[in-house]
């Protein structure tokens, strides 16, 4: 019994295989993701095919209908989703009973060499190594390949001149999120000492958690911290979270580049987070 889990519609077909004499028949069957783990429910396989990397939990549901007879699965997908739940079990989580093939554009011996920078010169940069290496995008999933008890470590108390920040970030269907940072200077590392997130609520809630972490905490925010809200009848998000009596600094928060421009390129964020990470000099709580 082969069973193909794709993006299509839900069908079974039938196929002879084998000789005329042996007169076998497998059952294909295919099925959509958006069908969800349910429909993936009941039946015991001989062979599963996720093409295009699937939910946790229809990849768990995956190896539960293969359990009998310890047949495998397959996963073929470019990791665009970046360090997800199911990427990290094949890059961070060693069993001898997974195991992963990358394939890069340098594989691909039907491409010329000039056809091979043309399609590494199309994708934008941020995807660029998830297309053309398999290397999870960052920024999206399970961002930081940081096994977690690495950057791990106890509450403590801090001096009163340690500097401190608040770091906004808005949202809505996904949530809000803040967080407080403090810094070590003379060791250089970094403390994430206290943490916000929820959805689906106004600029008025999420102040009346935040304000007890003390109204002398300055708080950094992203650009879109200067777009308008219905909710907020027309008034920037900044200046909602200002009425609430958060300290918020005066412009959004961004990089100046060697040409003195202003930046707000989030790669550039993530990797000076993962190099102190790899250092030992980004701890959280």
């Amino acid at each position: 019994m082969l069973n193909l889990f794709r993006h299509a519609v839900l069908l079974t077909c039938w196929t002879r295989y084998g000789s005329i004499t042996s007169g076998g028949v497998s059952i294909i069957g295919l099925k959509t993701y958006a069908s969800g783990r349910e429909k993936f429910q009941g039946e015991t396989l001989d062979y599963v095919w996720l093409d295009e990397e699937p939910p946790i939990d229809i990849y768990t549901e995956a190896l539960t209908r293969t359990n009998v007879g310890a047949s495998p699965v397959w996963l073929t997908f470019t990791p665009l989703q970046g360090v997800s739940t199911v990427v990290k079990r094949f890059l961070h989580e060693k069993s001898e009973d997974r195991h992963k093939v990358v394939m890069t554009i340098d594989d691909v011996e039907h491409y010329s060499e000039d056809e091979k920078k043309k399609i590494i010169a199309s994708y934008p940069p941020h995807e660029a190594e998830a297309r053309i290496k398999g290397i999870p995008v960052l920024g999206s999933g399970r961002i930081f390949p940081i096994a977690e008890e690495t950057i791990a470590c106890e509450h403590m108390d801090f001096p009163a001149h340690f500097p401190r920040i608040g770091g906004l970030d808005f949202g809505w269907s996904h949530p809000s999120a803040a967080v407080e940072l403090v810094w070590d200077r003379d060791a250089d590392v970094i403390y994430v000492s206290r943490t916000h997130r929820l959805k689906e609520a106004s600029p008025i809630t999420h102040a009346a958690a935040l304000r007890p972490w003390g109204k002398e905490l300055r708080w950094s925010w992203p650009r879109d911290g200067n777009r308008q809200t219905l909710e907020g009848a027309g008034i920037a998000l900044a200046a909602q979270y200002r009425e609430q009596g958060l300290n918020l600094l005066h412009e959004y928060s961004h990089y100046i580049e060697g040409n003195g421009q202003k930046s707000v390129s989030v790669e550039a964020g993530l990797m000076d987070m993962l190099q102190r990470m790899e250092s030992g000099r980004f701890k959280v709580f």
